[in-house]
């Protein structure tokens, strides 16, 4: 089955696929903020668990970003 790729479909992925990276980056960066906070953290320790929290926070936002073009250009979805 062949995917729609119009300009209607890929707004609509890219808008979902904000939304829902919007959502990811604010939940993350709470998760880190406590943490942070709680273990007393500051300069550069701060910035270590800031970039090991990077990973994980770039994989989801590819994996909601794919998600997201799959279910806007799927033709089942029109």
């Amino acid at each position: 089955m062949q995917r729609i790729k119009t300009f209607k479909t890929l707004t609509r992925g890219v808008s979902a696929a904000l939304f829902l990276s919007v959502q990811v980056i604010i939940c993350i960066g709470t998760v880190f903020w406590a943490v942070a906070e709680t273990l007393g953290m500051a300069g550069t320790a701060a910035m270590v668990l800031g970039a090991i929290f990077a990973v994980p926070s770039a994989y989801a936002l590819f994996f909601v970003s794919r998600m997201a073009f799959e279910a806007e250009t799927d033709p089942a979805n029109q």
